[in-house]
């Protein structure tokens, strides 16, 4: 057992679990891929814990985590969470978190803009009944950080709003599409009633980092067996170093184009 104080665990953030020839992202992990690497978890000794579980331990500090926590989340609502991952984590016996874009399901508006094929309330339903913490991804996938307050308070609302009324249970979690928030959109996720928010940031999660601004370490098509074990065994690797400094850079960029808006704005403002 370890203290949630000193503990530092992996999220791992997945999208689609799907073949080459289904999707073109990058971001998706095969199904075999996949199944390897629950395999090399329940091997390892890890074990799973919801984003949520894991947010209220660390927020205390009290008490020991499990052996060797590990997070699972997997980020838009994509059916082949409900078809291929969740079989697999119910053969395990994993906890896993499913950040929805709720403007993405099968039945919502907005759903012929979405990536690919969503889950349907049906299997959302089903997800929420077998364990799974249900948590938004916000209604349509905007970046946040680039949004004024209102439609970041509308983003962030209606699909908490719209998840609780499906599921009949509270939703505490929130995921940055893209990963991207700034301050003023991490107190408007606390003022909306969210008590944690991930981002990305390619690192592990500790009691240090701001509850609202977890960062998780991204699984991809590339990812590697190999690779995986280092990643969640706490090992540096090249690609995680490319991640974090893309991470940085994009960080960068987005602050300028910020400043760059704000500026314009209270220039038009200016009746001068």
């Amino acid at each position: 057992m370890t203290t949630a104080a000193a503990a530092e665990v992996p999220i791992l953030m997945y999208h689609e679990i799907a073949e080459r020839a289904e999707t073109a992202s990058r971001l998706a992990v095969s199904p075999a891929n996949f199944a390897a690497q629950l395999d090399y978890l329940r091997g390892a000794g890890f074990t799973t814990m919801t984003a949520a579980e894991l947010s209220a331990r660390q927020a205390t500090g009290i008490g020991p985590l499990p052996d060797r926590p590990i997070v699972l989340t997997f980020d838009d609502g994509y059916a082949d969470f409900h078809s291929r991952a969740m079989p697999l984590l119910d053969r395990h016996g994993f906890a896993a978190t499913l950040f929805v874009t709720t403007g993405w399901e099968q039945d919502a508006g907005l759903r012929a803009s979405a990536p690919g094929r969503m889950l349907n309330r049906t299997q959302l339903a089903e997800a929420a009944a077998s364990g799974v913490e249900i948590a938004a991804h916000t209604r349509s996938h905007p970046q946040l950080d680039q949004l004024p307050e209102q439609l970041v308070r509308a983003e962030l609302g209606t699909s908490k709003r719209w998840l609780e009324d499906e599921i009949g249970l509270a939703v505490p979690g929130l995921a940055y599409p893209f990963g991207y928030s700034n301050a003023r959109v991490r107190r408007v996720a606390r003022e909306a009633g969210y008590r944690y928010a991930h981002a990305v940031d390619n690192a592990t999660a500790s009691q240090r980092a701001d509850p609202f601004a977890v960062p998780r370490l991204t699984v991809r098509r590339a990812t590697t067996l190999p690779e995986f074990r280092r990643l969640v065994d706490g090992q540096t690797t090249l690609r995680l170093l490319e991640d974090r400094a893309l991470t940085r850079g994009w960080s960068v960029v987005r602050q300028i184009r910020t400043a760059r808006r704000a500026s314009t704005t209270a220039q038009s403002a200016d009746p001068t």
